[in-house]
């Protein structure tokens, strides 16, 4: 019953805390430019965006890595403690 009563009250706040409905008008479907990417382009800061974005991914690659290394040798320790009866 607790539970119950906390899914409604999540799912009543998050229904008021909602953003408004804006109607979207043929204007809005006209516009091909992109302000805040043009503003990070003109001041140079665009290349600093760029930059972390890939520091991010590559270290998400690097522990993906990492983590698949270790797997790889935990497997291969199980499978070595494993008795044959051949």
């Amino acid at each position: 019953m607790k539970k119950l009563f906390t899914i409604i009250v999540l799912l009543i706040s998050l229904n008021l805390s909602a953003q408004e409905k804006i109607e979207i008008t043929d204007s809005d479907y006209e516009n091909q430019q992109i302000e805040m990417a043009d503003q990070f382009r003109a001041d140079g800061k665009i290349y600093v965006v760029v930059a972390v974005i890939l520091v991010i991914m590559a270290g998400m690659f690097f522990y993906l890595y990492r983590i698949e290394e270790k797997i790889k040798k935990l497997e291969k320790e199980i499978d070595d403690e494993k008795p044959s009866f051949d």
